[in-house]
């Protein structure tokens, strides 16, 4: 890549997010890489939110859904818009986020050297101390995606996945894959489509020189959280065991569900509640693989 400043959309999905926005929005526009434009996705919000970033961010762009389409169908809206606009690269990253100045020009300088598809950031919790994310691991067996948590000084070339709370993907990723799959509504979308993109031949990458602050306020609604971990992480190994795998998927997943069904029995609380929910639904659900 020749151009030393290639162009970066960075897309900002926001539903409900007037706490935690207009931080986000703040860090970005301090960011020193000079050839960047922030697209701020709205899933409808009904808080304010929006309204709040436009009246104080106006440089950047918004792009208002008609209703909540969740997170890899209303990211595919900013990552279509910013593919039309000929960005280079495409970063996603939470709206419950924070990022250090250098951020971007750590990640293309990286982007520019290994050719990597997909970049992720290093990302402290909220505490600026713990990490929340370094790399995934994807354990087939006990059907579980893991974020590494260990302070890193070399970019780590081997993770499984890269989280889409802070993800950088070539433009030339999408145009050989396609977008995040909408069957997920919400979580496991960015695991899904890490496995595809290493499928296609594309290398990831998480930079160590990179860094981003999670604060993670879906902890604040912990039930409704666990309900699409766990329907997700039920079609995401549908989707992508291989077939060597797929009996023991049917057969684990059997086991999990009678485990629920014992918990819920004992105690009727809204987590085992929730996961019980999301067995019951995920029968309802048609993918293809």
């Amino acid at each position: 890549m020749n151009n030393p400043y290639p162009k970066v959309n960075i897309v900002v999905l926001n539903y409900n997010g007037k706490q935690c926005l207009p931080g986000c929005l703040k860090s970005l526009f301090q960011v020193d890489y000079p050839n960047f434009e922030i697209v701020v996705v709205d899933n409808n919000s009904d808080d304010g939110s929006l309204e709040l970033a436009r009246q104080s961010f106006s440089r950047a762009t918004f792009i208002k859904n008609e209703q909540n389409l969740g997170f890899s169908a209303g990211n595919n809206v900013g990552i279509k818009y910013s593919l039309e606009k000929m960005a280079d690269f495409v970063f996603l990253l939470n709206n419950d986020t924070e990022v250090e100045k250098d951020f971007l020009k750590q990640l293309v300088q990286v982007a520019k050297i290994n050719d990597a598809g997909i970049l992720g950031a290093l990302i402290f919790s909220g505490n600026n101390k713990d990490i929340w994310f370094s790399g995934g691991k994807i354990d087939w067996l006990r059907m579980k995606a893991l974020n590494e948590q260990v302070l890193i000084k070399n970019n780590n070339n081997s993770p499984d996945f890269v989280s889409g709370c802070a993800m950088l993907v070539r433009a030339e990723v999408f145009a050989k894959i396609g977008l995040f799959d909408e069957d997920f509504f919400l979580y496991w979308e960015d695991v899904d489509f890490s496995v595809r993109a290493k499928k296609a031949g594309f290398a990831l990458s998480v930079v160590a020189n990179s860094h981003v602050r999670h604060l993670e306020l879906s902890e604040n609604k912990k039930a409704k959280k666990i309900y699409w971990l766990v329907l997700s992480s039920l079609i995401f190994f549908r989707k992508n065991s291989e077939k060597m795998l797929g009996f023991w998927v049917f057969v684990y997943t059997v086991l999990r569900r009678i485990k629920n069904w014992n918990d819920v029995r004992k105690n009727k609380t809204a987590i085992n509640l929730a996961v019980q929910k999301a067995y019951r639904d995920f029968g309802k659900v048609k993918c293809e693989k």
